[in-house]
């Protein structure tokens, strides 16, 4: 079993930027994929970034490339997301979830385990 814990959410402004951290607990093997989702209310989780651990591979939805950065701290088990340039659009849930194994696609249901979520809400 793999424990998840975020935070870090809050109300930010527009323009402005926030860093989520994820802290990861239990059993997760050598091999695992750490990634961010986001939901906003209405419409379905999205992936938003995600990083391997080992190898250091990283990956970005189009609408955050260049605003977002995944990030980890090994000795922490932690994964880190820090958002700049942030905009009303990215405002959603922000779910930290664990694939155990190598990246496979970045759909939801490829994840093993998730957190409770934080709640990002942008002021225009």
């Amino acid at each position: 079993q793999v424990q998840l814990v975020e935070s870090g959410g809050g109300l930010v402004q527009a323009g402005g930027s926030l860093r989520l951290s994820c802290a990861a607990s239990g059993r997760t093997g050598s091999r695992y994929v750490m990634a961010w989702f986001r939901q906003a209310p209405g419409k379905e989780r999205e992936f938003v970034a995600g990083i391997t651990w080992g190898i250091d591979n990283k990956g970005y939805a189009d609408s955050v490339k260049g605003r977002f950065t995944i990030s980890r701290d090994n000795a922490k088990n932690t994964v880190y997301l820090q958002m700049n340039s942030v905009t009303p659009e990215d405002a959603a849930v922000y779910y930290c979830a664990v694939r155990v194994g190598s990246w496979y696609g970045r759909v939801p249901a490829n994840f093993d385990y998730w957190g409770q979520g934080t709640q990002v809400t942008v002021s225009s």
